[in-house]
């Protein structure tokens, strides 16, 4: 990744909705570099998408949550495979520690949450969950510092 990845993906970022012709312009270089750049960071895995980014709460899903799971020893892909299937879930992450996935979950009220939840209990391989509402974000996702730190030698 060197400074002109970092300010094409951050260029991309700040103008979602940009072609490679008006990209390449901002950035000062050619098309071709522009599409040669883009495809190599697709193909690598650094871009992993062009669709919008969604707002849950805008679509009726107002609650976020981060809920911790204990899962039976064993298990794992079992209840992977059961969080697949509830919508609500929006990502799960493997951890160390005390607990053995964290999952992102949207709800349309406490009482939907509390129906989710329910529902993750269900999976026999799921034995706790703990969970913890978001009351505000205080730092959005962003990728930007990253980004430009990571371009600096």
């Amino acid at each position: 990744m060197d400074e002109l990845d970092a300010r094409l993906l951050t260029t991309m970022r700040a103008h979602p909705r940009i072609g490679l012709t008006e990209l390449a312009r901002l950035l000062g270089v050619a098309r071709g570099t522009v599409q040669a750049r883009v495809e190599k960071l697709t193909t690598r895995g650094v871009i992993t998408d062009f669709g919008p980014t969604v707002e849950p709460a805008r679509v009726g899903y107002p609650i976020l949550a981060f809920v911790w799971l204990q899962i039976a020893q064993g298990r794992l892909t079992e209840s992977v495979e059961a969080l697949h299937t509830i919508p609500e879930i929006l990502e799960v992450h493997g951890t160390s520690g005390q607990h053995d996935l964290l999952c992102r979950v949207v709800a349309k009220s406490t009482e939907h949450l509390q129906e989710i939840i329910a529902t993750v209990l269900a999976s026999p391989a799921v034995q706790r969950t703990d969970s913890t509402i978001a009351l505000s974000t205080q730092i959005p996702f962003r990728i930007e510092p990253l980004l430009n730190t990571a371009a600096t030698p």
